[in-house]
């Protein structure tokens, strides 16, 4: 049996290899004429410690992540235009939470048909998905998951 793409999911962690995740998303989504959704999930963990610093700081918790999701909706944007997704429908979404909970979630809730995102994200651990995001994705994606590899610097320049 054949599944037909209608939406896809991008996970975008703002790391350094988020920029080339995007372009294969878009470039699949262009392809298919189908939505992307752009999504980001601010850590748990960020919240928790905001809370356990927040009488230290004149920021409330609203305010705290009112900021994050600005600008963090700043950084996808010029993600977006440096990839040149202008023929695509994109969306943006933000949560709180566990990452791969959140992504497993939003794929529920936005009927997603596929996903993609990187093999390594923010910690940027080469060769380890162990405990990761990535590899709990790929453990409880209740749909097809692409993977985009990053090539190193090394492996860039050896295909020139």
């Amino acid at each position: 049996m054949t599944q037909t793409i209608k939406k896809i999911l991008v996970g975008i962690d703002l790391s350094d290899y988020s920029a080339e995740t995007l372009r294969v998303a878009a470039e699949i989504a262009g392809n298919l004429k189908v939505p992307l959704i752009a999504a980001n999930v601010i850590h748990k963990r960020d919240v928790d410690a905001f809370n356990r610093l927040a009488e230290k700081s004149h920021y409330s918790l609203g305010e705290f992540l009112k900021h994050r999701e600005e600008d963090r909706l700043v950084r996808i944007n010029k993600l977006i235009e440096e990839a040149g997704c202008g023929n695509v429908s994109i969306t943006t979404l933000f949560r709180i939470g566990v990452p791969f909970q959140e992504l497993i979630q939003m794929v529920h809730e936005e009927d997603v048909d596929l996903v993609v995102m990187g093999s390594k994200g923010r910690g940027d651990l080469v060769d380890v998905l162990f405990g990761s995001n990535a590899e709990k994705m790929f453990r409880h994606c209740p749909v097809p998951l692409l993977s985009v590899r990053h090539r190193t610097e090394k492996e860039r320049i050896g295909r020139r």
